[in-house]
């Protein structure tokens, strides 16, 4: 775990195993048609993304100077669960919910994809500036989130309440990185009060 983590290395660990998990598309295609496949896909076009976002630690660093003040809102090791757990984990669950229960349960893949892509174009209009993630973003998660979305509300002829269930999923794992982000802020600014004052009580 320190290599992996606290020296910041999965990033490129993403960008080594995106490449092999790509070059199975033809199998996955072949076998389970191009609605899952799409589903699939969303996995190794995130390690993609997540190299971009995320090597070099400069989401983090990114984060935590424009939302944070400088404060370390996020630490290296909550980065990783949360891409691990909150992206991994759910496309990889996504996947097998919608080859195992209902396929309309892939929707939650494409949506991660695209919820994800919309925030990051946000806040480069919001601040006018480039933000670590942004390309792959516009070059991948657009055009295949929505295919992705497209191809699987298709073949499952998913509702309404597909679709809801679906951006539901996405737009929670990002808002609970929102609120962690704003309660860690809060917690660290409480602290630093609180030394602020001691210092003042022991000042000469």
């Amino acid at each position: 775990m320190q290599w992996l983590v606290r020296d910041g290395n999965w990033p490129l660990a993403a960008l080594f195993t995106a490449p092999f998990l790509l070059a199975l598309v033809p199998l996955w295609a072949d076998k389970f048609g191009i609605a899952l496949t799409l589903v699939y896909v969303q996995l190794p076009l995130y390690l993609l993304h997540q190299w971009e976002e995320h090597a070099d630690d400069r989401f983090r660093q990114y984060l935590n100077r424009v939302a944070a003040g400088g404060r370390e809102a996020l630490t290296p090791t909550m980065t990783f669960w949360i891409n691990s757990l909150g992206v991994w984990g759910i496309d990889l669950a996504a996947l097998y919910l919608a080859w195992a229960v209902r396929p309309a349960l892939g929707l939650a893949a494409g949506y991660l994809s695209i919820v994800n892509a919309v925030a990051h174009l946000a806040a480069a209009l919001r601040r006018r500036e480039y933000n670590p993630g942004l390309w792959t973003a516009i070059g991948l998660f657009l055009p295949f989130g929505g295919w992705c979305i497209y191809a699987v509300a298709r073949a499952a002829q998913a509702g309404w309440g597909d679709h809801l269930i679906g951006i539901g999923i996405a737009m929670a794992i990002h808002v609970a990185i929102i609120i962690h982000v704003i309660r860690r802020v809060r917690s660290l600014a409480t602290a630093n009060r609180s030394q602020l004052v001691i210092v003042r009580q022991f000042a000469p």
